[in-house]
């Protein structure tokens, strides 16, 4: 008896299934496209070839840091300076998703540093959070988080533990 009041809401859910797939499929063409130029950035981070940023970056690209809201340009010298100051940099993706017109990237880093980014020599491992907004396939907007305990971690002067205490 319960089986048959339920077959007309599945009937139902089928033919809404159908209809949302039909309009969905444009949103995760987008959506997928959207990740490939996220996924792109992150891979010009890790070998310093900028080749590919004009065709997922927009002209009028903002990238909102600690320095100002800097452009395309801008993220391109990064990515180079990044490469020189950190070449055996190690990017481990903890979790990416996409939302409508922005991707979200839970990154690890992990290498050693040699001190002309700001960053101290030596090695670092942190965590960091990277929020892209999309426009029609290309990146507009970015954001990037990370822990403060660890930014704080990263910028402390390295002590000499080989002293002796008088």
């Amino acid at each position: 008896m319960f089986v048959l009041l339920g077959l007309p809401f599945l009937f139902n859910a089928c033919n809404n299934a159908a209809e949302v797939s039909s309009e969905s499929k444009t949103a995760n063409t987008e959506t997928e496209k959207n990740l490939a130029a996220f996924r792109a950035v992150s891979e010009a981070f890790k070998t310093g070839d900028v080749s590919k940023i004009d065709s997922v970056v927009a002209a009028d690209f903002v990238d909102h840091t600690e320095r100002g809201d800097l452009g395309r340009d801008s993220l391109k010298s990064m990515i180079v300076q990044v490469h020189k100051s950190m070449p055996e940099m190690k990017s481990e993706t903890i979790k990416e998703m996409a939302d409508g017109d922005y991707v979200f990237g839970l990154f690890r880093y992990k290498g050693t540093s040699n001190g002309e980014m700001g960053m101290p020599a030596g090695p670092y491992d942190f965590k960091s959070m990277e929020v892209v907004r999309f426009k029609d396939g290309m990146a507009v907007e970015h954001w990037a988080y990370m822990e403060m305990t660890e930014m704080m971690k990263m910028m402390a002067p390295k002590t000499d533990t080989t002293k002796k205490k008088k």
